[in-house]
């Protein structure tokens, strides 16, 4: 008898266990970083390999001096059991801002039944980020820019300190506003992540 086959997507979230969540969620500080991966430079996520499984990331307000955006191609380790029919690579949007603030962050990700969930920036103070770089398949929200250039090299930009493949198409702009960010992203660096009132947990539910 054929052997049923499973959907990408059912497959993907089936290989991660419950027990991998208990696993995680001892130490809240290792899963923070599992979540939000500090580095020391604001590059594209091909810097590392991407566990492939995606996060979401929502804020009430993004707000950024220096934005650039343009496409990138994330890699997943060779061999990586998430990598169903994708070839191990994912095509992202990379967003890069020199310095944003963000108010009322959540950020979270299914580890197969149950979700991981990190809040921060819900108070008086933001949370902030340089030299920080999303790699998204999704985003929306209400966005407003100033000075923006779009069309332009992504090797030759010069508003943030990060730059894309010559001859790939981009935009970059002095400012960025956007109101009901909502992210669905595979990786995100920053030289400096501040989280203010941070509170990890695990829920039924995402952000």
């Amino acid at each position: 008898m054929a052997s049923k086959s499973v959907p990408p997507t059912t497959a993907r979230v089936g290989r991660v266990r419950l027990r991998r969540a208990a696993i995680m969620a001892g130490p809240a500080a290792a899963a923070a970083a599992v979540l939000v991966v500090l580095t020391a430079q604001g590059a594209i996520a091909a810097q590392f390999s991407i566990s492939g499984i995606p996060f979401t990331v929502t804020a009430k307000q993004l707000q950024g001096n220096g934005f650039e955006q343009y496409g990138g191609l994330d890699n997943m380790a060779d061999g990586s059991p998430n990598a169903g029919d994708t070839g191990g690579q994912e095509v992202v949007v990379v967003s890069a801002i020199k310095d944003a603030t963000l108010t009322d962050l959540c950020q979270s990700v299914n580890l197969g039944g149950i979700n991981m969930v990190i809040r921060a920036g819900t108070g008086s103070t933001p949370v902030s980020a340089h030299d920080l770089v999303t790699d998204s398949s999704v985003i929306s929200g209400d966005a407003g820019f100033k000075n923006i250039e779009i069309g332009g090299d992504a090797s030759t930009f010069t508003k943030g300190d990060s730059k894309g493949p010559s001859g790939d198409f981009g935009q970059q702009a002095d400012t960025v506003t956007i109101d009901n960010l909502r992210q669905t992203n595979y990786a995100t660096t920053a030289a400096t992540f501040k989280l203010p009132g941070l509170h990890l947990s695990f829920k039924n539910n995402g952000c």
